[in-house]
């Protein structure tokens, strides 16, 4: 066992304990970054000048009426910018326009204000003379002007043509789905003020504060030195705060600059969603051949990603979905063509999966639609394709432990009683003309690390004070995940401390430099190890210090829920009693901690090599019910069983699994962005620019019975304690969601309808799915108004306690 996933006995990792900011959480007492306005005088509020047209050639922007409007103190454009006009990733991405408008939305100035009223007044006065360009909207616009921008990687491996050749069976097909808005609970945030010596302190709603640093500092012209950036919590992420901050930042720094004042730039929610990037929609075109026993024989598909206007992330969120598009299925013969389209919309960005999600959503709609055809259950076509032992993926890494998706979708089979209730399902679906109910399973397979090899590196700083008590910083961001409890566990285990010696501060870029951003799911594994690190320096020193208080050797010492000892002595001393001793005997008691994961590597151009770590896996069985009617639809139950190596904390680990199942629920079934595609003069405006109009999952889509439980016997060698990221991989479990209610769809037509479903599986979609497969031959009809009223007692008597479709009661987990 190495020595990182090695595991103490009786350690603090693995133990339950409630998020670190739980009790702020629900009191209202933990501060975000607009709570921290207050504690400043003088600040001014930030506001933009947003374009209404998609696409256009600025001639003016006249500012001068906004300086007569009271309060307004300052207007600021591109040209009051002193360093680099660019807040991207690729360089691609002016903070401010200097000529072309580029989606409806952007901002082409922003105003300073006493007050945000004034601020917004000041806005709506300035005067944006622009001359309007033909706009690409949609991603069919895009592809059929063939409007793309950034790498065009191919992944290519086996004879594909060959393959189907030899296929028994081949099946092609388009699917384009749509992206998500991330809808955190905190907007993007952001609040600047220069101190007395110039230094510049931002303090932002950021997951990669070390990047917000950079633009920072080349957006001013200025060294990082010069350039302090905080994080104190987020209200949510989930990728939006990845690249989408560091403008905003940079702005209220900008403008902290040029007025010697305070500046916040807090976005409202219509502005957040319409200046901010989402997750990347896809288009995709397959074809796919099959054995005659429906083994998967070759795969040959193209990926499109919606960038919007700039590139952003898109390049590796498009390479991560070409390098999950396999999901849990081997497929010998595969070839995949990807690339971006440039569109005239906000930048997309990373979203909880980073393409993953949208590569094996591929996928599964690919044998959920060609199961029937083949004349197998989905059920079975799944488990038939699963990797064997001693296969690689498509960029040719090894899939470690395969054997631990098989015992994850087995455990489920047992745990849920999937076969039994497909029986109970086929006896109601026989009973009931207008309602039916249907049930799904299926995989993830996720790979852990970011794409970018480089990236794959955590820092951090702990203190130990001489009364004991210990102070950890990590380069890790907390956004409700649950990161920071977790490393104060792994600083607690590794020191032999109980947890309430240990503190967490804030994430600042002065006190761990350098960081990557909180994505990728590796947040734990990065900042976990390099806590570790830090806690092991410590140690190392203090160790000799207890052998002499102890009479015993060094190597003999042990420190366990802060007392001291040692195999061959009778002695023992406190943590305390020993930290005191060390400080007297001027022994240093801080470290600073690094970690790089070790075994990466990664051809781009080749798209070829070992990006990941290890491999998330996960099943999930969910059961739903449709009305024909209105295409609505229930969510009865879920239940999951999934695997996160040895836990870090469960219970933050079941909390990370169900939230990140119910996004992804949502994905699959409400959140349908809508833009303005029209020739009117809205064009290119984003129309579901609100809660009104945006549908989020409620505590309404939330199944009424649901069932999470971790994989046990799932230690990751090589990790941190011997655990697993567990931010994104369950996000993919919902697509057992959107396959179930494909399942109940088909159960409307004849016995072996294929069905297309499109994504969002809206009750809109669902019932124009139901109506399709309604055309098949034999189908009963009904008057709509008694069929309706049949319908909901038929749903009532299935809900009825104690009849023959009743279910068993299941909790939740607390």
């Amino acid at each position: 066992m190495s020595h990182l996933s090695q595991r103490p006995a009786d350690a603090v990792v693995g133990e339950t304990h409630h998020h670190e900011s739980a009790f702020g959480h629900v009191t209202g007492t933990a501060l975000y970054t607009d709570d921290l306005v207050g504690r400043l005088t003088g600040v001014l509020h930030a506001y933009p000048v947003q374009s209404t047209q998609a696409h256009a050639r600025i001639n003016s922007v006249d500012t001068a009426p906004a300086d007569e409007v009271p309060g307004v103190v300052r207007v600021i454009t591109a040209a009051d910018i002193p360093g680099v006009n660019d807040q991207g990733a690729k360089h691609d991405e002016p903070m401010l326009p200097t000529g072309e408008i580029m989606f409806y939305g952007q901002p082409v100035a922003w105003v300073l204000g006493e007050n945000l009223e004034a601020a917004k007044a000041g806005a709506a006065a300035v005067v944006v003379d622009a001359d309007p360009l033909p706009s690409l909207v949609t991603i069919g616009d895009a592809i059929e002007a063939q409007s793309f921008h950034g790498i065009q990687p191919v992944i290519d491996k086996g004879d594909v043509d060959g393959a189907f050749a030899d296929a028994a069976h081949v099946f092609e097909g388009e699917f384009e789905f749509s992206g998500q808005e991330h809808f955190y609970l905190e907007t993007q945030a952001s609040l600047a003020h220069i101190d007395e010596n110039g230094q510049i302190f931002i303090q932002c709603s950021t997951q990669h504060p070390t990047e917000t640093q950079d633009i920072v500092s080349h957006v001013l012209g200025v060294p990082a030195h010069e350039v302090t950036v905080q994080c104190l919590r987020m209200g949510g992420g989930f990728g939006g705060k990845e690249m989408q901050p560091h403008g905003y930042a940079a702005l209220a720094a900008l403008g902290a600059k040029l007025t010697n004042r305070p500046v916040r730039v807090r976005l409202d929610r219509t502005c957040d969603i319409t200046m901010t990037g989402k997750r990347h929609g896809f288009h995709s075109s397959w074809r796919i051949g099959f054995t005659e026993d429906g083994s998967i024989l070759a795969l040959d598909a193209t990926l499109t990603a919606d960038g919007g206007w700039s590139l952003d992330l898109s390049e590796p969120v498009l390479t991560r979905a070409m390098c999950h598009i396999d999901n849990a299925y081997w497929v010998p013969n595969i070839r995949v063509h990807g690339r971006i389209a440039k569109c005239h919309k906000t930048s997309q960005t990373a979203f909880r999966g980073f393409g993953g999600p949208q590569g094996m959503l591929v996928m599964e709609d690919i044998l959920g639609r060609v199961a029937p055809q083949l004349g197998l259950s989905a059920r079975e076509l799944r488990r038939r394709n699963f990797y064997p032992a001693g296969q690689d993926t498509p960029y040719y890494q090894p899939v470690r432990h395969p054997e631990r998706m098989e015992a994850s979708w087995d455990q489920l089979l047992s745990s849920a009683e999937v076969e039994r209730r497909e029986a109970e399902i086929a006896e109601f679906n026989a009973r009931h003309d207008h309602i039916k109910r249907g049930i799904a399973i299926t995989p993830v397979k996720f790979g852990i690390s970011f794409n970018l090899t480089a990236f794959n590196q955590g820092g951090a700083l702990v203190l130990v004070y001489k009364d004991g008590s210990v102070l950890i910083t990590h380069g890790g961001t907390e956004m409700g995940q649950g990161l920071h409890m977790k490393m104060m566990q792994v600083a607690a285990t590794t020191l032999g401390v109980p947890l309430s010696t240990v503190r967490l501060a804030p994430t600042r870029t002065d006190k761990v430099p350098n960081t990557s951003a909180t994505a990728a799911s590796s947040g734990s594994d990065l900042n976990g190890g390099a806590v570790k690190d830090a806690c092991e320096q410590i140690i190392d020193r203090l160790v000799h210090v207890a052998a002499s208080l102890l009479g015993a050797p060094a190597h003999e010492v042990r420190i366990k829920r802060g007392v001291v000892s040692a195999l061959s002595s009778t002695k023992t001393v406190t943590w305390e009693e020993l930290v005191n001793a060390a400080y007297f005997q001027r022994i240093q008691l801080s470290a600073s901690g690094f970690y790089r994961t070790e075994g990466l590597h990664w051809n781009l151009s080749a798209m070829r090599g070992e990006p990941f770590k290890y491999f998330a896996y996960g099943a999930a069985v969910s059961e739903v019910e449709v009305n024909r009617f209105d295409g609505s639809y229930r969510l009865r139950r879920v239940d999951i069983v999934h695997d996160v190596g040895d836990s870090l904390s469960p219970l933050i680990d079941l909390g990370q699994i169900e939230g990140g199942f119910v996004q992804g629920a949502g994905w699959m079934t409400l959140e349908d962005l809508r833009w303005d595609d029209s020739d009117r003069p809205s064009r290119g405006r984003l129309a579901t620019q609100a809660a009104s109009t945006y549908k989020i999952p409620s505590f309404s889509e939330v199944p009424d019975v649901f069932n999470v439980s971790l994989l046990d016997k799932a230690h990751e060698e090589g990790a941190i304690y011997g655990s697993k990221a567990v931010g994104e991989p369950p996000l993919m479990l919902a697509f057992s969601v959107r396959e179930a209610l494909r399942e109940a769809v088909a159960a409307f037509g004849a016995p072996g309808t294929s069905v297309e479903l499109a994504s969002p599986a809206t009750p809109e979609a669902v019932f124009w799915a139901v109506e399709s497969v309604r055309d098949t031959p034999g189908q009963p009809d009904a008057d709509p108004l008694t069929a309706a009223a049949d319908a909901e007692e038929e749903g009532a008597r299935a809900e009825t306690p104690g009849t023959a479709d009743s279910e068993e009661g299941v909790t939740v987990p607390s």
